[in-house]
């Protein structure tokens, strides 16, 4: 039996998902903040923890931060209902398996438990997204794990083609680039010319469609996701990308 801690200051966020987890044949350890979490984090062997974002005292990355400095093998999922997909982003660097945006079902929780657990050694796909994050990890429980390019005509949208696994479901997801937000890109980043190109768009692509699952906890309708707007994320990420 899967041993959990579950570490999050509002107690009836521990109740149900202490409770939510044992109906699941999961055996269940709570903390109500980060330094009691950490005690118990030291004391005993859990498969998996549950970290609460914000929290008085010690915030969630920080815990996060020092329990993989203790084992660099621990498995964690993030959970915030203030979080930003920036912030999303940050954990997963600091090395979190997956992070949860409050509110959230049972199904959900149970989903990312399951996919958490069942990949401690995740397998990268021959056709994985050159430097991508989320192919290491999961936004609500989808993991986005492989991309390919379709070519497009001249002056067409720039369409990339993304697998997304989710509880051992496996779908498809086309995001599309309009020529028009194309432009919009280039003018932002005032240059005609974007670094390393060919990989820029995929990444910005990844990037939109991570943004849609962390919005939303579920794959676009029909299977498409059209970026039109060059949102304040996507502005940062840019931004990020040529300051590197």
């Amino acid at each position: 039996m899967s041993r959990i801690l579950v570490i999050d200051d509002e107690n009836n966020i521990r109740l149900m998902m202490r409770l939510a987890l044992q109906a699941a044949h999961y055996e269940v350890e709570t903390a109500s903040d980060g330094l009691e979490g950490l005690g118990k984090f030291a004391a005993d062997n859990f498969d998996l923890v549950l970290l609460d974002q914000r929290m008085p005292g010690i915030d969630g990355l920080d815990v996060l931060r020092e329990m993989k400095q203790r084992d660099s093998s621990a498995r964690v999922i993030m959970i915030s209902a203030f979080g930003t997909i920036d912030l999303a982003t940050e954990a997963i660097k600091a090395g979190a398996v997956d992070f949860l945006r409050k509110p959230f079902t049972t199904e959900v929780l149970r989903a990312s438990v399951e996919a958490a657990l069942g990949n401690s050694t995740a397998k990268a796909a021959e056709n994985e997204l050159p430097n991508a994050l989320f192919s290491n990890a999961a936004i609500n429980g989808f993991r986005i794990t492989s991309s390919t390019r379709c070519q497009p005509a001249n002056g067409d949208a720039l369409r990339f083609s993304f697998e997304i696994t989710n509880d051992d479901a496996v779908s498809r997801c086309d995001v599309v680039l309009p020529p028009y937000f194309v432009e919009l890109v280039k003018a932002h980043a005032d240059c005609e010319t974007l670094p390393d190109a060919e990989h820029f768009w995929l990444w910005l692509s990844e990037e939109s469609l991570a943004n849609y699952l962390w919005q939303n906890a579920e794959t676009p309708p029909n299977g498409v996701l059209q970026v039109e707007e060059l949102s304040t994320a996507l502005r940062r990420w840019i931004d990020a990308v040529l300051s590197e």
